[in-house]
């Protein structure tokens, strides 16, 4: 009994040396929070919310430095579900801009460097970046008699591009676990596929719909990437639980639904879902690809006359072709005074009225991301963004036969590479791989930073292989 009294002191200075930051942080932590709240009690009504929050903004914040893909699934849960936007940025890309700048400051503040990975897809963007500075800048110059677009549209345009990217360098730096992929992955189908199943019970549907962000469901992109993935994990991830695998199957079956039956008139809503399905079983099952390839032709050839309106008579914007291939060809003329750097982000709308198209003298827009890339940063962004096709694409081609079959890493480089493709005739069909401020708007980054986000992953995919196979050649030599 003696020794323990004469120890106790001792051990409980022992205790309080090892412990005593934890209770000093969490003594803060505390003390912050009680601060703020009777601060808050003693501020005018519409500030106590925002006083409030301090304290679990500042412990969020810790959290997102401590694990920094975090922030990546919650940019996906809160793009689909929150629906409240923030003033001037939009939702999403305000949580882009905020993860960005957390990411410079861990770097500078304690890595106390600043580096970019050496992959063949990070030039292509830097140079697109680097162009659309210069194009804003151009686009100050009087190119023609009448005033371009305000300038805080030229600033969210340029801000769109440089936040997508920004999307997808995150997730190629931040991701360096394969728990983290899944996690984004399964956070997006997990989300999306209630959506989906939905669609077979329509009370349920229209009960949930208020809940969904309309800038998600109203984009082509976030179809797209639904599709790609939940066919690829259904069909060759033969690891997923058995019963998890049937779940995607039929939140497929949903989108099928959603998109090419019920949504059929909107051609951009079920086309590059369609070509992602397809490109999917083409590259992770080639015997099948002719077979279902066959079952499309006879359903087209099926539906000739419907899918003939809505492709070339109506479709999702309401724009004829001959409309369309109009709107192209005056933009095309503005562009000539500067093709190489375009007009600037924005600008070229506010241009359109000095061409009449079919003889209405209005403002428009082109209706196909690609021609609005070259109106805004020439043919020197668009060769950029190609080059990026091509550079990631790359990636891809050459992962599917680097992963291990029948796991999470091969579905995921199929639905990337489904994706991608679905993107880039997302583009063609005037959805929004990049949206354009005078169409979507900022909030249509909802639905488009899913493919910048999981893209990205696919090169934070090849780097994790990468070191482990280096980790791999150490330990056996």
């Amino acid at each position: 009994m003696t020794l323990l009294k004469a120890s106790s002191p001792k051990h409980a200075a022992r205790w309080w040396a090892e412990n005593k930051n934890q209770w000093l942080r969490a003594a803060i932590v505390l003390g912050t929070v009680l601060m703020s709240a009777g601060t808050a009690f003693a501020l005018p009504e519409r500030f106590r919310i925002v006083v409030l929050a301090l304290p679990f903004l500042g412990a969020g914040l810790l959290i997102l430095l401590k694990w920094p893909p975090l922030g990546l699934v919650l940019v996906i849960a809160a793009s689909i579900l929150v629906r409240v936007s923030v003033p001037a940025l939009g939702l999403t890309a305000a949580l882009l801009a905020g993860l960005t700048g957390l990411w410079f400051v861990d770097m500078i503040a304690r890595q106390k460097a600043f580096s970019i990975l050496r992959s063949p897809v990070m030039p292509p963007l830097l140079f697109f970046v680097a162009t659309s500075f210069i194009a804003f800048a151009v686009g100050q110059f009087p190119w023609y008699p009448i005033s371009p677009a305000p300038m805080d549209a030229q600033i969210g345009g340029l801000g769109i591009f440089i936040l997508s990217f920004a999307g997808f360098f995150l997730a190629a730096h931040q991701v360096r676990d394969i728990r983290w992929l899944k996690a984004m992955t399964f956070t997006f189908l997990g989300v999306g596929s209630v959506i989906a199943l939905a669609a077979f019970f329509p009370t349920i549907r229209r009960a949930i719909q208020p809940y969904f962000s309309r800038n998600v469901l109203g984009g082509s992109l976030f179809w797209t990437w639904l599709m790609s993935f939940a066919y690829s994990h259904a069909a060759f991830n033969r690891k997923l639980d058995k019963r998890w695998r049937i779940v995607l199957a039929v939140a497929l079956a949903g989108v099928i639904y959603i998109r090419l039956i019920d949504g059929r008139s909107w051609s951009s809503g079920w086309v590059p879902p369609l070509v992602a399905l397809l490109v999917v079983t083409l590259i992770g099952a080639p015997r099948y690809a002719l077979p279902v390839l066959m079952l499309g032709a006879l359903a087209v050839l099926a539906s000739y006359e419907q899918l003939y309106a809505s492709l070339i008579l109506v479709g999702d914007n309401e724009y004829s072709t001959m409309t369309r291939l109009e709107a192209w060809r005056i933009v095309g003329e503005i562009v000539k005074v500067n093709p190489l750097l375009g007009l600037g982000p924005s600008n070229y709308r506010f241009y359109t009225p000095l061409f009449p198209i079919l003889g209405w003298y209005v403002q428009f827009n082109s209706h196909n991301n690609y021609v609005d890339i070259v109106a805004q940063v020439g043919l020197l962004g668009l060769a950029c963004l190609f080059w990026f096709y091509w550079a990631i694409g790359k990636i891809g081609w050459q992962l599917r036969l680097r992963v291990p079959a029948g796991g999470f890493e091969r579905a995921y480089v199929l639905g990337c590479i489904g994706g991608l493709a679905g993107m880039i005739v997302a583009g063609m069909l005037g959805d929004w791989v990049l949206p354009f401020v005078y169409n979507i708007g900022v909030e249509g980054m909802r639905a488009s930073a899913m493919g910048w986000l999981f893209l990205g992953g696919l090169v934070a995919l090849e780097q994790i292989l990468r070191r482990a196979k280096l980790e791999s050649e150490s330990e056996i030599g």
